[in-house]
Order: structure tokens, then C-alpha cells, then sequence
């Protein structure tokens, strides 16, 4: 593993390798506060030697939920219980981020918001609704976003994600298909998320990083690396990269590409920025994370599905051991907490 265990530094944070655990919900609790069973996922998750860990999928504002029970930042009495998560994480010498999100028109709201007006199917097969922002709709999140991210910094994380993509809000303001208003929000959809991080930035030391797990195709490539370069122009530190509003997007690749579609995301996208690129989806093994390393030039594999069977992954790849394999069970939904698994681990390495 030649690229894989090297130590990689985001700004002037230092990782200890190039493995990044991606945010991936779990739920506990139904008021927003951290429960003991979070710390512990995150304890055991630390401990299996990951670079980089970033938090689930964390709400800034209570009415923007993707679910009921979503972990927190909205108000200052989640920082004790969000610290407790980063002290467990920082005791392994690893790093951690928190991924800040609000859902819009695509959450559990029973009067979501959206960038302008919007029906959307859920999983359940009803139709939603969403209204459009008013101008007013539009800072009070912005600054939903900002207060959350101090509220990180004073948790001690090292860093916050903004949710840019997989249908959330970020994602319906970058996605012209989505997106259809006709103001300064509508004709320059990145000054959303672009007020957002300045507003960040003027209230968090310089150290802190911010960067976004930003659609790929939002709608189509195109777009996801015109996003990527304007986005590194005005300051975000890292690039997340995976796909962006699920059923309004244009993908085109090759079908001999050998990796996922967000893949391929990232490595077009490494192509025309500097800043660090993560890359996710369909990472198997060790050997398939150093290969796409290798040969896509990202800087960080998110490593998601192999950290849910086994908590241990990266530290069994450093040691050459079997990491183990996914089942694709069925019935396997919201990361290991179906009525089949209960969250118990998912591989067999006899591959059985």
C-alpha cells in the first residue's frame, strides 16, 4: 500500500493516512442530543485506524431533519454531548470533522422549504411539496449553517463539511433543475453556499477547515466541476465529492470505466483544482482503494460500507489481513440498523 498509509495534511492539519470515513446517519435519539451508543459507534470507528473521520449527517436547524432521529447542532446545549464524540475520536489520533446539513424539501418538515417551488416523491411514495424561500427563508438558514459551525469549533472539531449534495438543500440551490428562481440566489446559485462559508470564516479562526461534499453531477458533470472550481476560488478547503440531487441528474460515463460514476466525479474534478478531492462509492478493498489513488490522482478514498462490516478495516488493510466483504443483504438499510442485522457486523471472511 504504497499511497494508501501515507500521511496526507489538509491546510496544516495532518493525517495519518489517506482513509476517510464518510458520514453515514445512524439514529438513537429523537431530540437532536448525542446518546451514549453515538460515542460509541464513533469510539469503535476511531479505533480502526481511519485518517479522518467525518460525523453523520448533523442538523442545523430542527425543522430540517432528514429523519427523525438526526443528530444535532442547532442549539448550544448539543455541544457537550458533541465534544464527548470528539474527545473519544481525538483519543485515537485521529481527525474529525462534522457534516452540518439541512434538508429542505426532501426531509421530514411538514412544510419543507426549497429553493422555489417543488414536488418531490419520497421513499414512501407521497408526494412533498416545498415552498419557495423568501429572501428572509434564505439568510435565517445561512446563519443556521454559521451559528452551527461555531458551535463545532467550541465542540472542538477539526473542521465542518457543509451536506452539498444527495438531494439536500445545498443541492436543490445548485441544481438548475431544482432551482428556478429568478433572483441574485437563482442566476448565481453558488452564492447560497458561498455567504455560508464566508459567514464561517469571519466567525472561526483561520485553522478551521471548511470544505463540502458537493455533487458530481449537479446536473450534469459540467455543472459539478464549473461548482468545484468556483468553490475553490472562494476558499473551501477540501472537496468531497459524490453524486448530487439523485433523480435530477445527467450522468454520462463510459461504461468501461472501471470505478463508480462518483469517481469518476472526483477524478475529473481533481483535474482542474489543487485543493484536496475525496473520492467514495464502490471502494471493496485496500487494493482497490490504493489503485484509485493511483490512478485518479484524488487525495482521500472514503471508505463507508468497509467501516460498517468491520470497524476494524484500515487497520487489518495497514496489517495486510482480509478486511472482510460485503454481503449486500437485502433487508440491510440505514447502515447496519435493519430488523435483519441490528447493526451487528455484516462480512464473513470466508466469504459464506
Amino acid at each position: 500500500m504504497g499511497k494508501l498509509f501515507t500521511e496526507f495534511s489538509i491546510k496544516d492539519l495532518k493525517m495519518k493516512n489517506r482513509i476517510c470515513v464518510p458520514p453515514m446517519v445512524v439514529g438513537f435519539r429523537v431530540d437532536g442530543y448525542v446518546a451514549p451508543e453515538n460515542v460509541e459507534r464513533y469510539r469503535k470507528l476511531a479505533k480502526g485506524g481511519a485518517g479522518l473521520i467525518i460525523q453523520e449527517a448533523t442538523c442545523v436547524n430542527d425543522d430540517g431533519k432528514l429523519m427523525e432521529k438526526q443528530l444535532g447542532i442547532w442549539e448550544d446545549g448539543q455541544i457537550k454531548g458533541l465534544k464527548s464524540i470528539v474527545d473519544v475520536v481525538h483519543e485515537e489520533n485521529s481527525l474529525i470533522f462534522i457534516q452540518i446539513h439541512h434538508a429542505g424539501v426532501v426531509g421530514i418538515s411538514e412544510d419543507p422549504i426549497c429553493p422555489s417551488p417543488y414536488e418531490y416523491t419520497n421513499y414512501a411514495g407521497s408526494v412533498v411539496v416545498g415552498h419557495e424561500m423568501s429572501s428572509e427563508d434564505i439568510k435565517s438558514i445561512q446563519n443556521d449553517f454559521i451559528e452551527a459551525a461555531i458551535r463545532a469549533y467550541s465542540a472542538g472539531y477539526d473542521g465542518v463539511e457543509l451536506h452539498g449534495c444527495h438531494a439536500y438543500l445545498i443541492s436543490q440551490f445548485l441544481n438548475k433543475k431544482v432551482n428556478k428562481r429568478t433572483d441574485e440566489y437563482g442566476k448565481n446559485p453558488e452564492k447560497f453556499v458561498i455567504e455560508i462559508i464566508d459567514g464561517i470564516r469571519e466567525k472561526t479562526p483561520k485553522e478551521f477547515i471548511v470544505g463540502i461534499r458537493l455533487g458530481g453531477f449537479e446536473p450534469t458533470i459540467e455543472d459539478g466541476i464549473n461548482y468545484a472550481k468556483i468553490l475553490e476560488k472562494n476558499g473551501i478547503d477540501f472537496l468531497d465529492i459524490s453524486y448530487g440531487f439523485m433523480s435530477e441528474q445527467e450522468i454520462h460515463v463510459n461504461k468501461e470505466y472501471k470505478y463508480s460514476q462518483a469517481i469518476y466525479a472526483a477524478q475529473k474534478i481533481k483535474e482542474v483544482v489543487s485543493i484536496p478531492v475525496f473520492g467514495v462509492n464502490g471502494i471493496k478493498s485496500a487494493e482497490m482503494a490504493e489503485d484509485i489513488l493511483n490512478e485518479t490522482n484524488i487525495d482521500i478514498v472514503d471508505i463507508a460500507t468497509g467501516f460498517l462490516i468491520n470497524n476494524n478495516w484500515a487497520n487489518d488493510a495497514k496489517e495486510g489481513r482480509d478486511t472482510g466483504k460485503c454481503l449486500n443483504c437485502a433487508k440491510c438499510m440505514w447502515f447496519g440498523q435493519s430488523k435483519v442485522c441490528a447493526g451487528k457486523v455484516l462480512y464473513d471472511k470466508n466469504n459464506k
